[in-house]
């Protein structure tokens, strides 16, 4: 080949492409993810079968992993779209049949797990319409109230396997009552903002 020759470069391979493409996606922070959504299931059998400790166990595990994979991913620079659904969707199929499971035992009181499925319906549902009207992908930022909301969620399924419902009743009814106040008034919150963000983009929307 003669020096003026120009080097031709070769594409990768499809193979190559789709192995790496893999690997991207099944990173560490989507394993911790993965692994949390397979304890779900783990977690609802010890407590069906009244193994509290256990399911205590399961609990801490899940949401260790909640913490580990989003320091992960920032620490290597390692997220990914999927990463980005399937991280708030463990989260909430983690806290959602945790309440489930816990009100079917009659450790949760009906009216408890009603606002909690309401709330989340609502920002679900809400988001999907801003997707459909707006034809964009509308980020999603957790609220202080949203957070707040969250941390005592997780406080009444660790209060109720560690037997708190049974032993402290005024107490137990106050968190209860205090998580229910502050998960109404998120999902008013996700509500209000989602109408702003919606008559911001109304001229986009039908001009």
């Amino acid at each position: 080949m003669s020096a003026g020759t120009p080097h031709l470069v070769r594409p990768p391979a499809q193979g190559t492409a789709e192995v790496s493409s893999t690997r991207r996606l099944l990173n560490i922070p989507n394993f911790l993810t993965l692994f949390r959504i397979i304890l779900v299931p783990v977690f609802v059998v010890f407590v069906s079968k009244h193994r509290f400790t256990y399911g205590l166990y399961v609990f801490a595990i899940a949401a260790l992993t909640d913490s580990l994979d989003g320091t992960v991913a920032r620490w290597f620079n390692s997220k990914t779209e999927l990463g980005a659904f399937l991280d708030p969707f463990a989260d909430k199929l983690l806290l959602l049949s945790s309440f489930v499971v816990l009100t079917i035992e009659g450790i949760f009181p009906a009216w408890v797990l009603s606002v909690v499925v309401i709330r989340d319906v609502v920002i679900v549902f809400g988001y999907l319409m801003l997707s459909f009207f707006t034809d964009e992908r509308i980020p999603v930022k957790p609220s202080y109230i949203g957070k707040v909301c969250t941390f005592l969620q997780l406080t009444c399924v660790v209060g109720a396997l560690m037997g708190f419902a049974a032993g402290s009743r005024p107490l137990w009814f106050g968190l209860l009552y205090l998580t229910v106040g502050l998960t109404g008034a998120s999902g008013l919150q996700y509500t209000y903002r989602g109408l702003v963000l919606l008559k911001s983009r109304e001229p986009q929307m039908f001009a």
